[in-house]
């Protein structure tokens, strides 16, 4: 069960795929690809993933993790050179590291530990030869016209991060600009966006020594060539670094050299979900979260599937032993198109999960935010805080896009479906007219202990 204090002022953006690619993809080629990148060793993977940033092939983070985007990234590649099948020969893979050898050494992107701030960041050294330390403590670098500007700062917490988010997405006549993108979690926030001239990006990280981050600013006239440095430089990114800095990936062997054994990565063994505590030892989920499994926990409770509804997507849960939650008044009717909502998730990390609320936008039978694998069954409110659809459908792949999630579209049950389920389970919450909006926060705060993480064994 989550602890209300988690979720108080987080905010983002959600996404979805279909459930069914969320299973096995549906193309013979991404999942002969996907075995055969999941046999590589971890560094090679990410090395792919390095070079094809480098070689502007690839706008995401290098996460070792094979998915639609590397596919599409490596046939993009090798259009002309080869099928697009999605696999590297040993001559291409390569061709791509020289190719991307020489993107970095012309750029001169070396990853240092920042003296002043701590942070651990790739700075392109060639193009931004003017180096020095700012007012605040922090570190500059600047190209020699002036053109691009890479400030790196650290400092104490003052305020909330919610505080600084809501000043670094705030537009004012005197500074016109636009945002593109904003994305505000627990412990850090991004920012991107454009002026008339220029375009920017930010991200700032909360720790337990403080605030720490960067941000990046240069002319439109260079992004056609920079935009790529900026995905490398946020890859890069280590606010809080704990051991030495990463090695450079090593060259592989040319065309005709000695194999070498490589161990096959061990296969998932989990897949997580979200839940939705709607009575006494029950959970409302989403089918894509909780079939097929072996084995099913909500929290640390084991679960047993009691129904699922095909055509809703939608799933019900027997956890023993699990205390009632609140269940939310539900909407009388859908979200209109384009209405903003909140989404209540769990990240996908095994090993730590975090509650994050993300704001979206309702689109159709669809909410559009930037959810990642492990999303399936997450709860989507208006901003009045009533229950108004549950995401059925969960990523197939952890898409970044300069080391953050992209907007994607999520397949949702609507209050229909919704409500038709919970009749079924004897679960009738009252359906609530319209009132006053909340804040995320508060929206986090009143639904946010009946909001529980699943795990489905493989």
């Amino acid at each position: 069960m989550l602890k209300v204090s988690s979720w108080i002022g987080i905010a983002g953006v959600l996404v979805c795929l279909n459930a069914a690619q969320a299973q096995q993809p549906a193309d013979p080629r991404l999942a002969a690809a996907t075995q055969a990148y999941a046999a590589l060793p971890e560094a090679e993977r990410k090395a792919i993933q390095s070079d094809l940033i480098w070689t502007g092939h690839l706008n995401s983070a290098a996460t070792g993790n094979f998915g639609p985007l590397t596919f599409r990234a490596v046939n993009s590649f090798k259009a002309g050179r080869g099928q697009p099948d999605g696999q590297l020969t040993p001559a291409e893979r390569q061709e791509l590291a020289r190719i991307a050898k020489t993107a970095r050494d012309a750029a001169g992107f070396t990853v240092i530990t920042d003296q002043p701030t701590g942070v651990r960041i790739g700075i392109p050294q060639k193009l931004l030869p003017k180096r020095e330390a700012t007012p605040a403590g922090g570190s500059r670098w600047q190209s020699a016209d002036g053109k691009i500007t890479l400030d790196v700062n650290a400092g104490p917490a003052s305020e909330p991060l919610p505080a600084i988010f809501e000043r670094a997405i705030a537009v004012t006549p005197h500074v016109p600009r636009r945002i593109t993108y904003k994305l505000l979690q627990p412990t850090f926030f991004v920012v991107a966006g454009e002026t008339r001239d220029g375009k920017f990006f930010r991200r700032q990280a909360l720790g337990p020594s403080g605030l720490r981050g960067f941000s990046v600013g240069y002319d439109k006239g260079v992004a056609a060539t920079f935009d790529k440095v900026v995905t490398a430089i946020a890859d890069s990114f280590e606010p809080f670094p704990s051991g030495a800095a990463p090695a450079p990936a090593p060259t592989p062997a040319a065309p005709g050299a000695p194999a070498v054994a490589t161990t096959p990565a061990q296969p998932a063994t989990e897949r997580f979900g979200v839940g939705l505590v709607i009575g006494r030892e029950l959970v409302l989920t989403a089918r894509a979260a909780v079939d097929p499994c072996k084995g099913l926990k909500v929290g640390s409770r084991p679960a047993k599937l009691r129904a699922q509804d095909q055509a809703s997507g939608l799933a019900l849960l027997d956890v023993p032993g699990l205390a009632s939650g609140t269940l939310p008044g539900l909407r009388e009717s859908a979200p209109a198109t384009k209405e903003a909502v909140v989404v209540l998730a769990y990240d996908g990390t095994a090993a730590s999960r975090t509650a994050v609320a993300l704001p979206g936008e309702v689109m159709s039978d669809a909410v559009l935010a930037p959810l990642q694998p492990g999303g399936a069954g997450s709860p989507v409110f208006d901003r009045q805080g009533r229950l108004a659809g549950l995401v059925t459908a969960n990523p197939s792949d952890k898409a970044l896009i300069a080391g953050v999630a992209p907007q994607r579209n999520h397949a949702i049950a609507g209050v229909a479906q919704l409500k038709a389920m919970l009749e079924k389970a004897d679960a009738k919450p009252a359906a609530t007219a319209a009132g006053g909006e909340l804040s995320t926060g508060a929206i986090a705060e009143a639904a946010g202990k009946s909001v529980v993480a699943i795990a489905c064994g493989l």
